[in-house]
């Protein structure tokens, strides 16, 4: 039980730091649950509690979600989780990490990659690889948080909507685990405490959100993103 209350308040602060800049609480989250979790459960777990996050934090601000790009998005979702769900087991992925850590830091830094990227970006592609990746890598959030980092200049609508397209990816993931026989009714309590901690972390997250004008909020997106950008690709050598 005290754990379960350990995780519960680990999962607020995540889910708080996520619900100011929109990501990084997962990717902490991740780092902590292996401490306390064996290993065939912490991608699960993960991925329920990450719903609950990131659904949350799309409902609290569901005025300032950009529907228009959910579509595509929901489209390569579909497609993406489908096909690596299928050869997942016969696929080397070891270095698909550092791709994503590359393109995100070019992404953000490098004004002659994005003139010529421009016209393979597509919310339909990172749908695909973000949702599909998510089942084993961890790192995949920052895409979609990347484009639309690019796309849009109101903090809000960036975190309202990363949120709802988050979301999309962490339901497809729950479902391929629940369909390929995780129990989770065997963590029912710790669930309770992560989920009741991610609803209530999302919900601090954007009352402190609004403390931060939107130029302040994208100086400090566009560090974050790079750092964990940085993170992934180091991560991949050691």
């Amino acid at each position: 039980m005290y754990i379960d209350l350990l995780l519960g308040f680990i999962t607020f602060f995540t889910s708080t730091i996520a619900g100011i800049v929109g990501i990084g609480g997962g990717m902490i989250l991740v780092a902590i649950l292996p401490s306390f979790l064996p290993v065939n459960a912490v991608i699960p777990i993960h991925g329920l509690t990450q719903m609950t996050s990131n659904f949350s934090r799309a409902v609290f601000g569901y005025k300032d979600i950009q529907f228009k790009v959910i579509p595509k998005f929901l489209f390569g979702s579909l497609l993406g989780i489908g096909l690596i769900s299928s050869i997942i087991y016969f696929i080397s992925l070891d270095y698909v990490p550092l791709f994503i850590g590359i393109y995100i830091l070019l992404s953000l830094w490098s004004k002659k990659f994005n003139d010529k990227i421009k016209k393979f970006e597509s919310y339909f592609l990172i749908g695909f690889f973000q949702t599909g990746l998510s089942l084993i890598v961890g790192a995949t959030g920052p895409l979609s948080m990347t484009l639309l980092y690019k796309d849009f200049e109101d903090k809000d609508a960036i975190v309202a909507t990363a949120a709802a397209l988050m979301s999309i990816t962490h339901i497809f993931k729950v479902f391929v685990f629940i369909f390929f026989g995780f129990a989770f009714f065997d963590y029912l309590g710790l669930l309770v405490c992560m989920i009741v901690g991610a609803i209530l972390g999302s919900y601090a997250g954007i009352k402190l959100r609004n403390k931060i004008d939107g130029k302040k909020f994208r100086n400090i997106l566009k560090i974050l993103l790079s750092l964990l950008a940085i993170k992934v690709i180091i991560s991949v050598f050691l």
